[in-house]
């Protein structure tokens, strides 16, 4: 007998009639504009139903009978619509002006007191709140600007920094570029950032943004006690001063660097100062506030520490050269006959090198590179560079190694590093004849081709163990015939020097 599997099917409703709560929910949540069509719809049904009734009973009856009772329960219920329709509306426009209210607490803490002060005393919400709405509008699109503001900041930031970090050679340009990007991050006018000195009883300007000095000479402000800078220094924080309250002379010969605003913060390490940096005059109204105080201090504090690093790196980089120099002057002690010669390649490149125009640190270099190109013979047997006669070729591919082990020597020291090109190609020619690279025309740098023409002018008029030294016309008329080889632009301006020192008698090359 089979058995049969019978499905009951559930008859559901297609419609729900919505609760009680849900539908008080639903009418609190709605926008004002419901809440008015719905109520105005309640309002509306008792007075249009005594309406119809009336018109109904005129249309049948022909006339309008209306007992006591009925008026009773007319005017009853009038009154309770009335009632409803009025707590209904006052608690829709309560919540309005509540609205308002909080709305002028918020706009005190907000805007600024003025503005705050108008809406605030406006006694019409509708145009509390259309005020209101109207400088926040402002302050939004102000925020927006200032975003905008901060991210081109931003990016200028970085390229700045960028071009900072491969190109910083010295202390200076990085002080530099702190200062721009902090006096820019607060809306500055004018930055100024101050160094003291080894007495600890001066500031010395080291960089300026936004100003340009009265002179061209080093600025010295004199710590004195009781002045301004003397206050910041001392109480180790940032400070908002209303104006520098220095001596005449500082407040009349460089009061622009200190117009007010003036926010001042101290470079300060382990209780150390190292310095002062100020923000002066404001792009923005206002002044400056907290926040700027301290952003202001945690860049001073860390400017403070750069310079500490600074001052360490250059005592090791001198430690590391004179360590080195004093090798090599070991090495050309070595050999009688070329004893004294890296001074004397020393003088001539400097002589040359200020002829030339070549700035400070063109200088530096050519100087240090002068008097460790040599340092390589450190490198090749006592008995071949000392040796009595001419070299033989094996020993000539030794010697013509220094230049490589040079190189070498002082490669891993990282502040020594724009040394190398000079000292290992001091001997490469213009016609790519030199060694060790064979290097030919442009590739051969200004600051070698000086070197090398110092080089070979000491190494003719130097006694050898197979030869008597050139005079100095002889070893001039041999640059000459150089012509393929060395820089003549640079020969010239050799044997000129060389010449006024004959002709004057004077120390030309000091």
């Amino acid at each position: 007998m089979g058995v049969y599997k019978i499905k009951t099917m559930v008859m559901r409703p297609r419609f729900q009639f919505p609760s009680t709560s849900n539908f008080v929910g639903s009418i609190e949540q709605a926008s004002v504009l419901r809440k008015f069509t719905i109520l105005f719809l309640l309002m509306s049904v008792i007075p249009v139903s005594i309406l119809f009734y009336l018109y109904h009973q005129m249309k049948t009856d022909g006339a309008i009978q209306f007992t006591a009772e009925n008026l009773n329960i007319t005017l009853i219920f009038t009154v309770i619509g009335v009632l409803v329709a009025f707590f209904a509306m006052r608690s829709m426009l309560k919540s309005f002006v509540d609205l308002s209210e909080k709305n002028k607490q918020i706009l005190k803490k907000v805007l600024e007191a003025d503005d705050a002060k108008t809406i605030v005393n406006e006694n019409n919400e509708i145009v509390v709140l259309t005020r209101s709405f109207s400088k926040i509008t402002e302050r939004l699109e102000e925020n927006v600007r200032s975003l905008e503001l901060t991210k081109r900041t931003l990016h200028a930031v970085m390229e700045k920094v960028g071009q900072g970090l491969t190109q910083m050679d010295n202390i200076d340009r990085f002080l530099e570029l702190i200062l721009e990007t902090i006096t820019q991050a607060l809306s500055g006018k004018v930055g100024v950032l101050m160094v003291v000195d080894e007495t600890k009883k001066n500031l010395v300007v080291k960089a300026v943004y936004g100003a340009q000095l009265s002179n061209k000479d080093e600025v010295v402000f004199t710590i004195d006690v009781g002045s301004t800078l003397y206050s910041v220094m001392r109480s180790q924080e940032a400070l908002i001063v209303p104006r520098l309250l220095d001596d005449p002379k500082d407040a009349k010969e460089h009061q622009h660097l200190f117009a007010p605003p003036l926010l001042c913060a101290p470079l300060v390490i382990q209780h150390d100062i190292k310095g002062v940096l100020s923000i002066s005059g404001r792009n923005l109204s206002g002044s400056f506030n907290d926040d700027d105080l301290r952003l202001l201090f945690n860049v001073a504090s860390q400017t403070a520490v750069a310079l500490e690093n600074a001052h360490l790196n250059q005592d090791i980089e001198q430690t590391y050269f004179e360590t080195i120099s004093a090798l090599a002057l070991a090495v050309d002690a070595k050999d009688k006959y070329s004893r004294g010669h890296l001074d004397r390649v020393a003088r001539y490149c400097e002589a040359i090198g200020k002829r030339m125009g070549l700035d400070a640190a063109d200088m530096k270099t050519l100087m240090d590179a002068s008097r460790l190109h040599d340092l390589g013979k450190i490198g090749i047997p006592d008995d071949v560079l000392s040796k009595v006669g001419p070299l033989n070729d094996q020993e000539w591919l030794l010697m013509r190694k220094h230049p490589e082990i040079g190189e070498s020597i002082i490669k891993p020291i990282r502040s020594l590093h724009h040394l190398c090109d000079i000292i290992r190609h001091h001997h490469e020619k213009l016609d790519g004849t030199g060694y060790p690279d064979g290097l030919k025309g442009d590739e051969i740098s200004p600051l070698t081709r000086i070197t090398a023409i110092a080089d070979i002018y000491d190494a003719l008029t130097s006694n050898r163990s197979y030869r008597e030294k050139f005079s100095k016309d002889e070893a001039c008329r041999m640059l000459k015939k150089m012509q393929g080889q060395l820089d003549q632009d640079i020969v010239d301006v050799f044997i000129e020097i060389l010449d006024e020192e004959e002709k004057h008698k004077t120390i030309v090359i000091s």
